[in-house]
């Protein structure tokens, strides 16, 4: 019988070696601005400014951080954020889908029979992967993507 179901949010700090995943009931705006606010709260409390890369999920606008918190508080918030996408259908260029894929082999591959159980798991795939400080080797650069993927821009 299948209990329902929940959404993991994966922030990766690739050349660090650093993880955060944060599972959420739903991945809606509100979810997604919370994670944003943890990040800043936490792993990068110190930076002044956090760069995500991220897909075209129709939450990750900053548009999304005015519906939540409203116009003065998601100015003073974005302030700290910068905003980077994937091209549409490249979303394999977001190094946190690299983890995505070993979080889901390493730590997903089986039925868990609980949220707890769920969250146990990746908090502690989550401690290990980062004491071990494995960054990605990201060799794919912008002369190979100008060359694969440039009919995608528009100049």
């Amino acid at each position: 019988m299948r209990r329902g179901t929940c959404n993991l949010f994966v922030a990766v700090q690739p050349q660090a070696g650093i993880r955060t995943v944060v599972v959420t009931d739903h991945r809606g705006k509100a979810d997604f601005v919370a994670l944003v606010r943890h990040l800043l709260a936490t792993t990068y409390r110190r930076a002044r400014c956090l760069h995500l890369v991220l897909d075209n999920l129709n939450t990750h606008f900053a548009r999304s951080f005015v519906d939540v918190l409203g116009e003065r508080r998601a100015a003073k918030l974005l302030r700290r954020v910068r905003f980077h996408y994937t091209p549409k259908h490249a979303s394999w260029l977001n190094m946190a889908e690299i983890e995505i894929g070993v979080l889901a082999r390493q730590c997903l591959n089986t039925r868990l029979a609980s949220r707890a159980t769920l969250e146990c798991n990746v908090q502690a795939w989550q401690q290990r992967r980062n004491s071990e400080h494995r960054p990605i080797d990201w060799t794919f650069t912008r002369q190979v993507a100008d060359v694969k993927l440039g009919h995608r821009y528009v100049s």
